[in-house]
Protein backbone atom coordinates (compact mmCIF):
# COMPACT_ATOMS: atom_id res chain seq x y z
CA UNK A 1 0.00 0.00 0.00
CA UNK A 2 1.51 3.70 -1.36
CA UNK A 3 2.06 5.94 1.93
CA UNK A 4 0.11 8.81 2.60
CA UNK A 5 2.18 11.98 2.57
CA UNK A 6 1.84 12.09 6.38
CA UNK A 7 3.33 8.79 6.59
CA UNK A 8 6.34 9.61 4.52
CA UNK A 9 6.92 12.17 6.19
CA UNK A 10 7.14 10.39 9.85
CA UNK A 11 8.54 7.43 7.79
CA UNK A 12 11.93 10.06 6.62
CA UNK A 13 12.53 12.43 9.61
CA UNK A 14 15.21 12.88 11.19
CA UNK A 15 13.83 11.70 14.43
CA UNK A 16 13.36 8.42 16.00
CA UNK A 17 9.80 7.64 15.96
CA UNK A 18 7.61 4.43 17.40
CA UNK A 19 4.23 3.36 18.22
CA UNK A 20 3.69 0.33 20.52
CA UNK A 21 0.66 -1.84 21.60
CA UNK A 22 -0.29 -1.93 25.50
CA UNK A 23 2.29 -4.90 25.66
CA UNK A 24 5.21 -3.06 24.67
CA UNK A 25 5.79 -4.41 21.59
CA UNK A 26 6.32 -2.30 18.49
CA UNK A 27 3.27 -1.45 15.89
CA UNK A 28 5.13 0.68 13.72
CA UNK A 29 7.89 3.13 13.63
CA UNK A 30 9.76 4.92 10.96
CA UNK A 31 13.34 4.43 9.68
CA UNK A 32 15.33 6.59 12.22
CA UNK A 33 14.02 4.22 14.88
CA UNK A 34 15.31 1.08 13.42
CA UNK A 35 18.50 2.54 13.91
CA UNK A 36 17.93 3.37 17.43
CA UNK A 37 16.74 0.00 17.92
CA UNK A 38 19.76 -1.30 16.53
CA UNK A 39 21.57 0.22 19.94
CA UNK A 40 18.98 0.16 22.72
CA UNK A 41 16.60 -2.54 23.50
CA UNK A 42 12.68 -2.05 22.95
CA UNK A 43 11.81 -2.41 26.58
CA UNK A 44 14.25 0.03 27.54
CA UNK A 45 12.70 2.49 25.07
CA UNK A 46 8.67 1.64 26.21
CA UNK A 47 9.69 1.86 30.18
CA UNK A 48 11.06 5.83 28.66
CA UNK A 49 7.42 5.97 26.85
CA UNK A 50 5.53 4.49 29.80
CA UNK A 51 7.50 7.19 32.42
CA UNK A 52 6.71 10.82 30.42
CA UNK A 53 3.51 9.57 29.72
CA UNK A 54 0.64 12.02 30.31
CA UNK A 55 -1.48 10.97 33.48
CA UNK A 56 -4.65 11.26 31.18
CA UNK A 57 -4.89 10.96 27.45
CA UNK A 58 -3.23 13.30 25.43
CA UNK A 59 0.65 14.21 24.04
CA UNK A 60 3.33 15.57 26.17
CA UNK A 61 6.62 17.16 25.70
CA UNK A 62 9.78 16.60 28.16
CA UNK A 63 13.25 18.13 27.84
CA UNK A 64 15.45 15.12 29.11
CA UNK A 65 18.79 14.31 28.10
CA UNK A 66 18.95 10.70 26.95
CA UNK A 67 22.17 8.81 25.52
CA UNK A 68 22.04 5.41 23.19
CA UNK A 69 24.91 4.22 22.07
CA UNK A 70 25.84 7.09 19.14
CA UNK A 71 22.21 8.98 19.51
CA UNK A 72 21.84 12.35 22.00
CA UNK A 73 18.69 13.38 22.61
CA UNK A 74 17.69 16.27 24.08
CA UNK A 75 13.78 15.65 24.14
CA UNK A 76 10.77 13.33 23.72
CA UNK A 77 7.20 13.85 22.80
CA UNK A 78 5.18 10.91 24.53
CA UNK A 79 1.30 10.69 22.88
CA UNK A 80 -1.83 8.19 23.47
CA UNK A 81 -5.60 8.33 23.02
CA UNK A 82 -6.65 5.31 24.36
CA UNK A 83 -5.08 2.14 26.20
CA UNK A 84 -4.46 -0.04 23.04
CA UNK A 85 -1.20 2.21 21.79
CA UNK A 86 1.21 4.66 22.86
CA UNK A 87 3.85 6.77 20.82
CA UNK A 88 6.92 8.09 21.40
CA UNK A 89 9.13 10.69 19.44
CA UNK A 90 12.88 11.02 20.44
CA UNK A 91 14.13 14.35 19.00
CA UNK A 92 18.36 14.45 18.67
CA UNK A 93 20.77 16.41 19.49
CA UNK A 94 21.81 18.26 15.78
CA UNK A 95 25.68 16.93 14.64
CA UNK A 96 27.92 20.55 14.67
CA UNK A 97 28.04 21.38 11.15
CA UNK A 98 31.39 22.88 9.93
CA UNK A 99 31.17 25.64 6.81
CA UNK A 100 34.89 24.83 5.82
CA UNK A 101 37.33 21.76 5.83
CA UNK A 102 40.33 23.98 7.13
CA UNK A 103 37.54 24.21 10.45
CA UNK A 104 39.12 21.02 11.54
CA UNK A 105 42.81 22.26 11.99
CA UNK A 106 45.85 20.89 10.81
CA UNK A 107 46.91 17.30 8.77
CA UNK A 108 48.74 14.87 12.03
CA UNK A 109 49.13 11.67 12.26
CA UNK A 110 46.54 10.49 14.34
CA UNK A 111 48.62 7.40 15.92
CA UNK A 112 51.81 9.62 16.41
CA UNK A 113 49.00 11.88 18.57
CA UNK A 114 47.49 9.42 20.86
CA UNK A 115 51.13 7.55 21.47
CA UNK A 116 52.11 11.07 22.55
CA UNK A 117 49.33 11.83 24.75
CA UNK A 118 49.72 8.07 26.17
CA UNK A 119 52.95 8.98 26.96
CA UNK A 120 52.65 12.27 28.89
CA UNK A 121 49.82 10.53 30.76
CA UNK A 122 51.93 7.28 31.75
CA UNK A 123 54.61 9.58 33.56
CA UNK A 124 51.27 10.78 36.21
CA UNK A 125 50.01 7.23 36.72
CA UNK A 126 50.81 4.14 37.58
CA UNK A 127 48.85 2.62 34.97
CA UNK A 128 49.23 0.27 32.15
CA UNK A 129 47.95 1.54 28.59
CA UNK A 130 46.54 -1.30 26.08
CA UNK A 131 45.85 -0.28 22.38
CA UNK A 132 43.76 -1.41 20.02
CA UNK A 133 44.18 0.59 16.94
CA UNK A 134 42.66 0.49 13.81
CA UNK A 135 45.67 0.04 11.22
CA UNK A 136 44.58 1.59 8.32
CA UNK A 137 43.13 5.43 9.27
CA UNK A 138 45.70 8.30 7.13
CA UNK A 139 46.40 11.58 8.35
CA UNK A 140 43.60 13.39 9.83
CA UNK A 141 42.77 17.07 10.40
CA UNK A 142 41.90 17.86 14.13
CA UNK A 143 42.58 21.14 15.77
CA UNK A 144 46.22 19.94 17.85
CA UNK A 145 46.28 21.96 20.67
CA UNK A 146 42.74 21.21 21.95
CA UNK A 147 42.13 18.14 20.86
CA UNK A 148 45.47 17.11 23.09
CA UNK A 149 43.75 18.76 25.67
CA UNK A 150 40.87 17.04 25.10
CA UNK A 151 42.89 13.62 25.39
CA UNK A 152 44.94 14.85 28.13
CA UNK A 153 41.25 15.34 30.32
CA UNK A 154 40.39 11.79 29.62
CA UNK A 155 43.26 10.20 30.79
CA UNK A 156 43.32 12.51 33.86
CA UNK A 157 39.89 11.08 34.69
CA UNK A 158 40.88 7.55 34.30
CA UNK A 159 44.36 7.92 36.38
CA UNK A 160 43.47 5.67 39.11
CA UNK A 161 43.32 2.44 36.91
CA UNK A 162 45.60 -0.13 36.76
CA UNK A 163 44.62 -0.44 32.99
CA UNK A 164 43.39 2.43 30.37
CA UNK A 165 42.06 1.10 26.94
CA UNK A 166 42.08 3.37 24.11
CA UNK A 167 40.37 1.93 21.06
CA UNK A 168 40.61 4.07 17.52
CA UNK A 169 37.90 2.88 14.81
CA UNK A 170 35.58 4.73 12.15
CA UNK A 171 32.17 4.43 12.88
CA UNK A 172 30.40 1.94 10.67
CA UNK A 173 27.71 3.52 8.65
CA UNK A 174 27.80 7.29 9.79
CA UNK A 175 29.18 10.07 7.48
CA UNK A 176 28.91 14.35 7.61
CA UNK A 177 27.85 15.05 4.26
CA UNK A 178 29.45 18.94 2.88
CA UNK A 179 29.82 19.93 -0.58
CA UNK A 180 28.46 16.62 -1.95
CA UNK A 181 31.30 14.53 -0.50
CA UNK A 182 30.95 12.34 2.84
CA UNK A 183 33.46 11.99 5.51
CA UNK A 184 33.59 9.06 7.65
CA UNK A 185 33.36 9.70 11.54
CA UNK A 186 35.51 7.94 13.47
CA UNK A 187 35.78 7.30 17.39
CA UNK A 188 38.55 6.91 20.11
CA UNK A 189 36.91 4.95 23.13
CA UNK A 190 38.38 5.34 26.21
CA UNK A 191 38.04 2.43 28.87
CA UNK A 192 38.49 1.16 32.27
CA UNK A 193 37.07 0.31 35.54
CA UNK A 194 36.73 3.22 36.88
CA UNK A 195 35.68 7.16 35.94
CA UNK A 196 36.22 10.50 37.35
CA UNK A 197 33.40 12.00 36.79
CA UNK A 198 33.88 15.49 37.49
CA UNK A 199 35.98 16.45 34.85
CA UNK A 200 33.00 16.17 32.51
CA UNK A 201 32.46 19.79 31.95
CA UNK A 202 36.33 20.19 31.23
CA UNK A 203 35.96 17.55 28.90
CA UNK A 204 33.10 18.41 26.95
CA UNK A 205 34.61 22.15 26.43
CA UNK A 206 37.62 20.94 25.02
CA UNK A 207 35.36 18.21 22.48
CA UNK A 208 32.92 21.24 21.40
CA UNK A 209 36.44 23.17 20.79
CA UNK A 210 38.02 19.89 19.16
CA UNK A 211 34.72 19.58 16.41
CA UNK A 212 34.34 16.54 18.64
CA UNK A 213 30.74 14.83 20.32
CA UNK A 214 31.50 13.15 24.02
CA UNK A 215 29.33 10.44 25.26
CA UNK A 216 30.00 9.38 28.59
CA UNK A 217 29.04 5.81 30.18
CA UNK A 218 30.02 4.48 33.54
CA UNK A 219 33.34 2.91 32.70
CA UNK A 220 34.02 4.11 29.02
CA UNK A 221 34.32 7.70 27.51
CA UNK A 222 33.77 7.88 23.95
CA UNK A 223 34.34 11.27 21.02
CA UNK A 224 33.44 11.20 17.42
CA UNK A 225 34.53 13.30 14.90
CA UNK A 226 34.82 13.69 10.67
CA UNK A 227 37.51 11.51 9.75
CA UNK A 228 38.63 14.90 7.39
CA UNK A 229 42.00 13.79 5.77
CA UNK A 230 44.88 16.04 5.05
Amino acid sequence: MEMTFEQAWIEHDYNPFIVFDNEGKVKSLNQEAQYLLGEVSTKEIFQITQTYANHTYGFKTTAIDLIYGSYKFYAITVGYLDEAQIGIKLYKVAAKKFTNIEEYGDSVNIYALLDLCISAAATRCNSKFAKEFDPTFPDVRVKIESFTKLLDKIYQSYKDNDTITTRLALTTGEYIKFNDKKYPIFSITFKAEQRDSSLEKLIEENALKSNCIVRFQKEMTVISSALVSA
